[in-house]
């Protein structure tokens, strides 16, 4: 079986206003939640690559009240996304804001639960309005998932981490 494949990530509408995404991952906790948190791991996965576009920034400081701030290019300009940690529980959950959308924020939580050396990344996004569920990055999930499996293959019990 191809772990790679989108195909191996759920996305499933709870309610009117939130979005669940599910895959499993081939490495233990502790790394995909470092990949998750570290600036140089996260910037090699999260851009789907079929986007055609870079990470031109990425400034992570993952711990409650904490920010991050991700910058795109966008036509003749740049894109931002950014908000705030509102839980961090290292290896096991991650709470943050995105506050960039005019109609509110968006509060998205994931887990990581292992079991066997394999992790379940389980990522809820709680949009504010039915207009932002329609306009959030939940559908590029299955291919950023995807290339995080795979970076994590690389990386495997590697040092590049520490």
């Amino acid at each position: 079986m191809d772990l790679n494949r989108e195909s191996d990530t759920g996305v499933e509408r709870k309610s009117e206003l939130e979005l669940v995404v599910r895959r499993t991952v081939n490495a233990p906790a502790r790394l995909v939640f470092e990949a998750w948190t570290k600036a140089e791991l996260f910037r090699r996965w999260w851009v789907p690559k079929s986007f055609g576009v870079t990470l031109l920034s990425c400034e992570m400081d993952a711990r409650v009240g904490g920010q991050y701030r991700l910058v795109f290019p966008y036509e003749d300009s740049t894109m931002e996304f950014f908000g705030t940690y509102l839980e961090v529980t290292p290896d096991s959950r991650l709470v943050w804001t995105s506050e960039e959308g005019d109609g509110g924020q968006t509060v998205t939580t994931v887990t990581f639960e292992e079991t066997d050396g394999k992790t379940l990344v389980v990522l809820n996004d709680l949009y504010p309005t039915e207009e932002a569920v329609e306009t959030g990055s939940t559908g590029a999930m299955p291919e950023a998932l995807a290339q995080l499996d795979e970076l994590l293959a690389g990386l495997g019990s590697s040092k590049e981490t520490d």
